[in-house]
């Protein structure tokens, strides 16, 4: 491999399943530090191992492997066929070559229940989530926390951009439950949230996304309104630049190590219940195939730029580095 400062003749496969702004932006930013991208779809790889000498075949590359890989698509698909990509991103580390973000992490963040989970047991401020298949169990969580005037949000396990939410408990307007729904529609599996709202009018109707890179909060925006409670920009919420704060900064830092990402589009939200000004926050979701279309539109430093400078001089420059000698140890004195 070059070195990884130049990028002088690196070959870089851009894993997605479709093509647009976000590919482009990162291609222009690879063809400044001299590498070439070519963008993959992980459905036409496969492993072959009659395909010497790796075993994996990845198109664009003949018999060689990319120097280096930038996640930035997966597509959805059966159980089997999912599994197959993210076992050729597995395949890839496993030849040595740098995934970015990796198949591990990308499980880790993709599944929301344990995103929760690892965000809980690092003592990340995080809302309590249940995750069941036992739709008696959420229904008894539905109740207990509508018992406690409180109201829980439904969330498909696997799903991004706001989709298949439903916000569950009492009506606040006029009491009434809503309850449970089927689980067919959400592949038998409950993961449900507490809700967090607040009636604070001056942190109504937003939450932030804040973009860690290489371990470092590196922009962060509000997402303002949208449809009803959910923020997304793919729901119609607003965007508008947000300072980062050290607690934004040192929270959304802290989510992406829990879960072992590259970079990560972590969600927070303001926290009702503290007495302080700011509100929280509490992390709602981490996202490791995150987009940044609508962050870029809110701050003039080129993100695509900053990911690639991110993945070649730390990344890459890690797994060329020479692994150093184990001295032998010597017992007595």
């Amino acid at each position: 491999m070059s070195d990884a400062t130049t990028a002088g003749g690196l070959r870089i496969a851009i894993m997605t399943d479709e093509t647009g702004w976000h590919t482009a932006r990162l291609k222009k930013a690879f063809r400044a530090r001299g590498a070439e991208a070519r963008c993959v779809d992980l459905a036409a790889c496969r492993i072959d191992t009659s395909w010497s000498p790796y075993g994996l075949a990845i198109p664009g590359f003949a018999r060689d492997l990319p120097d280096a890989v930038f996640v930035r698509g997966i597509a959805g698909g059966t159980f089997e066929q999912v599994t197959l990509r993210l076992g050729i991103l597995h395949a890839l580390r496993e030849c040595g070559v740098p995934v970015y973000n990796d198949a591990r992490a990308i499980e880790r963040s993709v599944d929301k229940s344990m995103t929760s989970f690892l965000l809980h047991r690092a003592g990340v401020p995080t809302p309590p989530a249940w995750a069941t298949e036992s739709a008696a169990f959420a229904q008894r969580v539905l109740m207990r926390e509508t018992a406690a005037a409180r109201q829980v949000v439904l969330k498909p396990l696997f799903g991004s951009q706001g989709k298949g939410l439903r916000r569950l408990g009492a009506n606040p307007v006029n009491g009434a439950l809503k309850p449970l729904p089927p689980l067919r529609g959400y592949s038998e599996v409950a993961y449900l949230q507490r809700f967090v709202g607040s009636t604070r009018a001056r942190h109504r109707g937003h939450d932030w996304r804040v973009l860690v890179i290489g371990g470092r909060a590196f922009a962060a925006m509000r997402r303002i309104g949208g449809r009803g409670w959910i923020h997304n920009v793919a729901r119609g919420a607003r965007c508008e630049r947000a300072e980062l704060d050290p607690t934004l900064a040192t929270l959304a830092e802290r989510a992406t190590a829990a879960l072992g990402l590259d970079y990560a589009g972590v969600d927070l939200i303001p926290d009702p219940t503290t007495p302080d000004a700011t509100g929280g926050p509490l992390v709602l979701e981490v996202n490791g195939v995150a987009a940044w279309r609508g962050l870029q539109s809110v701050t003039s430093v080129d993100i695509a730029a900053a990911l690639v400078d991110d993945l070649l001089d730390r990344k890459l420059a890690a797994s060329e580095a020479p692994a150093q000698p184990v001295m032998p140890h010597h017992a007595g004195g």
